[in-house]
């Protein structure tokens, strides 16, 4: 079994759980993108945008770089290999039980015809 720094998984999770840094995410997943360009969708200020980004980087899912004025975000996809690892034992759980499933349900005898009750055929 891997085992997994919960302070990390947590981490990464907390950046996770907010739709906005979802969605940012999902913007650097295409590129590079500034502070202004990832708050622009969400009609949020840059110290707010930036509050978001600071969460993303502590996570270690987002570098920043400063060009002169300007603060460049790219992704950095590496942390999330932890998440999908830690994901994977509930997948591999899943799938175990679905494939119990299926055989159970392939082995089943079928289940008779139903027949209508008296009186209640033309309804």
């Amino acid at each position: 079994m891997v085992e997994h720094d919960s302070h990390t998984l947590d981490t990464i999770f907390h950046a996770l759980g907010d739709a906005t840094r979802r969605a940012m995410l999902g913007e650097l997943a295409s590129g590079e993108r500034s502070v202004g360009e990832l708050a622009q969708p969400f009609a949020m200020s840059l110290a707010a945008a930036s509050k978001h980004i600071k969460v993303l980087e502590a996570a270690g899912l987002v570098r920043r770089d400063v060009r002169g004025r300007t603060h460049v975000c790219s992704l950095d996809p590496a942390p999330l290999m932890s998440a999908d690892q830690w994901l994977g034992i509930y997948r591999r759980f899943w799938t175990d039980r679905l494939d119990t499933l299926e055989r159970l349900l392939r082995d089943s005898p079928p289940p008779p015809p139903k027949t209508p009750l008296p009186g209640k055929e033309g309804e």
